[in-house]
């Protein structure tokens, strides 16, 4: 009876040692990099793309070289509706654009192309703080997440012959997008004399002379030394440049949780980085462009007028037909609350 006991037991014990390779842990496959394949139409080299970079490199110091950005600078990928019908197709996963490409995604965004809706980046801001939920609600609704606002500073209009009234500017053959057939309708319904162009076509138009204006910020315009064929600027801002890193909800899914928020908190980095520096760089970008031949128009009083007259007039026709009206007057109202509390600013 003991040497039965003493058999079985040897028997459990070798059995048990057989299958203990079986059940131990197996060395876990290194999980491959998600590669994050991003297009944006601003200049390689340029102070957006370095602060792409940056952030591109702390995606994967962040988060182990789990996450990685491959970014495609200068509109080596096409113009900004180009980045949003390859995302829609999964050839791209991001795209750091404008409000021009955000609102090929959601209408909601054409609201920053209001002429004169803001008048200084404290005011911008803190619209952008209380609209920001909406805003994001709406991009998600579409499959897009929104990652942290892009700044690229004041808008101006950039012409061939010395302009500063409407009068002048109406007289001007100036560069449209291509792809929004509102906003050239709305021009021309108002007098304008657009042009539909690619962005990337736009020096090539002004060689040709198919366009003699265009409106971008100083600092763009000196980086992409588009000033050389323009050397005028209408001394009177029109809008703050605003744009948007937005991921696809299908490549934003498939990194976890925890690395979520290590891009998120990069994404905020860079954004804190652009709001710093880029309206400081227009400033010195207006200056550089003056020391090489541009002449900067001054807009007399009279004339400061009938631009916000004329730029009402846009934002009346933009109401419901470019900008849904829900969110126009949202802006409207949040923006008309800061200028009570603020008294207003400018840029």
């Amino acid at each position: 009876m003991k040497l039965r006991k003493v058999r079985y037991l040897k028997w459990t014990v070798l059995a048990a040692l057989a299958v203990m390779p079986v059940l131990a842990p197996v060395p876990a496959v290194p999980q491959a990099p998600t590669v994050i394949r991003l297009a944006t139409f601003v200049p390689d080299g340029s102070v957006w793309h370095k602060a792409m970079k940056e952030m591109g490199a702390e995606w994967s110091q962040e988060t182990g070289g789990r996450v990685q950005l491959r970014i495609y600078p200068g509109g080596v990928a096409g113009d900004e509706p180009d980045y949003v019908r390859m995302m829609g197709i999964g050839q791209l996963q991001a795209a750091a654009i404008t409000t021009a490409g955000l609102g090929h995604i959601d209408d909601a965004f054409q609201l920053f192309g209001v002429p004169m809706f803001f008048d200084s980046y404290p005011e911008l801001n803190a619209v952008l703080a209380k609209m920001e939920p909406v805003l994001k609600q709406r991009l998600e609704a579409k499959g897009y997440v929104l990652l942290n606002w892009g700044h690229g500073g004041w808008v101006y209009f950039f012409t061939r012959q010395g302009a500063s009234t409407v009068a002048d500017v109406k007289k001007v053959k100036m560069f449209a997008m291509a792809g929004n057939d509102k906003w050239v309708q709305l021009w021309k319904s108002n007098g304008y004399s657009p042009v539909a162009l690619a962005t990337t076509d736009l020096f090539t138009g002004l060689e040709t002379r198919m366009i003699d204006g265009f409106n971008t910020t100083p600092l763009l315009a000196l980086t992409l030394r588009w000033y050389h064929l323009t050397p005028n600027m209408v001394g009177l801002g029109m809008a703050p440049l605003v744009g948007g890193l937005v991921m696809t909800k299908k490549a934003w899914d498939k990194i976890s949780k925890p690395d979520q928020a290590k891009v998120l908190a990069a994404c905020h980095r860079l954004e804190l980085k652009l709001q710093t520096e880029v309206p400081l760089q227009d400033t010195t970008a207006v200056e550089e462009m003056k020391k090489r031949g541009l002449t900067v128009n001054v807009v007399p009083p009279a004339a400061v007028a009938e631009w916000r007259e004329a730029a009402e007039q846009f934002a009346a026709g933009m109401r419901g037909y470019m900008v849904p009206a829900d969110i126009l007057d949202m802006a409207r109202r949040e923006r008309d609350a800061y200028r009570n509390r603020a008294g207003g600013g400018s840029h």
